[in-house]
């Protein structure tokens, strides 16, 4: 006979935390985790949002690139890109703790960089804190501080692992 501890769980976190901790804890265990259909990064709010549809499934606060707000335009400027892209891949052995891996650059940037004689850089990731480092949480939004990258904490890169599948569209707005 197996249990359904689910009830059990919501009640007692109600009864200690009171109702509005309810729905986000159980939004939040692993069974009840939609998948995203596409993600959206506002650079100046330093937001990122996970959609399932039109349907709002989380909402991060995250850090950015310390180049400053403005779009990537090339390698070593630590700015993060804007615009359309996808999630390309994943990689559970990163630096940091776990990474998803953002296609940029697009093929009409690589050409332009190309025109102007630059390298338009890569290898941007959504991503957790560096490893070793994962007790910093949430005050690594104090400042932006990748060289590009968007930045979240470990257990919201591990939800964002868990709920995003590969090719997943990502929109990345100033």
């Amino acid at each position: 006979m197996q249990l359904n501890l689910r009830p059990l769980a919501l009640a007692i976190a109600t009864a200690l935390l009171g109702t509005s901790c309810a729905p986000k804890f159980v939004a939040e265990a692993p069974a009840a985790v939609p998948f995203a259909t596409s993600l959206v990064v506002h650079k100046r709010a330093h937001t990122l949002t996970a959609y399932n549809g039109s349907k709002l499934l989380r909402e991060f606060s995250v850090a950015l690139g310390k180049g400053g707000l403005g779009p990537k335009v090339r390698q070593g400027d630590g700015r993060v890109p804007e615009g359309k892209y996808v999630i390309a891949g994943r990689n559970p052995n990163s630096a940091f703790h776990l990474s998803l891996r953002i296609s940029y650059p697009a093929p009409e940037q690589v050409s332009d960089a190309l025109a102007r004689g630059i390298d338009p850089g890569g290898d941007i990731m959504i991503h957790g804190l560096r490893n070793g480092q994962g007790s910093v949480g949430k005050l690594h939004r104090v400042t932006d501080w990748t060289d590009g990258c968007i930045a979240v904490t470990n257990p919201e890169i591990e939800w964002l692992w868990r709920s995003v599948p590969d090719g997943t569209p990502i929109l990345i707005l100033p």
